[in-house]
């Protein structure tokens, strides 16, 4: 699947289960930053619009970590501690879905597009350019 492909309906979550959620993959395009949180967890993101994701279950068991500007929402499951998705500061108006932590999709189907995290201030509106395609 690449641009202008069929949209995928898949399902992710957390490790034990408590979180799950359905996500629409447009593009098999993904982000992988270098800054200190997404390189420490491993992170590889799929940022897609509100609409094409849906919290199946779990709410309750979500923990929400932030720092900085506050903007940026990091969820993850505070039975297992797994970031299966969260709100980005980079576009705190879409979902960002942990591409690890999908069902049935694997990071080797991916295009990549590399975050320089590490200089966040220069390098965030190159990356808001590269996802206006999936508008």
């Amino acid at each position: 699947m690449t641009t202008g492909t069929t949209p995928k309906l898949v399902e992710g979550g957390c490790h034990c289960g408590a979180v799950r959620y359905r996500v629409t993959v447009r593009k098999l395009e993904g982000v992988r930053c270098n800054c200190s949180a997404c390189s420490k967890k491993g992170y590889l993101h799929l940022i897609v619009n509100k609409e094409d994701f849906e919290l199946l279950r779990g709410s309750e068991a979500l923990t929400t970590y932030t720092f900085g500007t506050h903007v940026a929402k990091h969820h993850f499951c505070s039975r297992c501690g797994i970031h299966s998705f969260y709100r980005p500061r980079s576009h705190p108006d879409r979902i960002d879905v942990n591409i690890r932590c999908l069902d049935g999709l694997t990071p080797s189907e991916f295009r990549f597009y590399d975050f320089d995290g590490r200089n966040w201030e220069e390098s965030v509106e190159a990356l808001r350019k590269s996802q206006l395609s999936d508008d």
